[in-house]
């Protein structure tokens, strides 16, 4: 299971980031991830508590975006969706197109606390946004 170790990868870059605003703790990590991206949506979710365990992530919430398919047509230059093994333009039907997304796996936000977020957050419910 690579998932595994693209959560870890993902913790020492929350981690980075973390340390970067003086955060205590993180409380929400949102990953984009395309069908093509050769990353399981179950199993990294599966694999996230252990990669975060013991660190500033643990006990956060991962939440995952599920992003499409689209194709750049080489024919008509249309842009549409497509399927997972059918890459083929959805206008003209062409079969030589380029993808455009769909592929992604992108650490797109981290939620975190400081100490100062946490005053706040007793008088005020916010948190920090990144």
């Amino acid at each position: 299971m690579h998932e595994l170790a693209v959560c870890q990868a993902m913790m020492e870059q929350v981690t980075d980031i973390a340390q970067q605003r003086y955060a205590n703790r993180v409380t929400s990590i949102t990953v984009q991830i395309g069908p093509l991206s050769g990353v399981e949506p179950h199993l990294l979710k599966q694999a996230f508590p252990i990669a975060s365990a013991g660190g500033v992530a643990e006990g956060a919430t991962l939440v995952l975006e599920e992003l499409s398919i689209r194709v750049r047509c080489e024919r008509c230059n249309e842009e549409t969706p497509a399927k997972v093994n059918r890459l083929l333009c959805g206008n003209c039907g062409d079969y030589r197109t380029r993808l455009i997304s769909g592929d992604e796996l992108l650490l797109a936000s981290v939620e975190m606390e400081t100490d100062r977020d946490r005053q706040s957050r007793t008088n005020t419910g916010e948190t920090a946004h990144v």
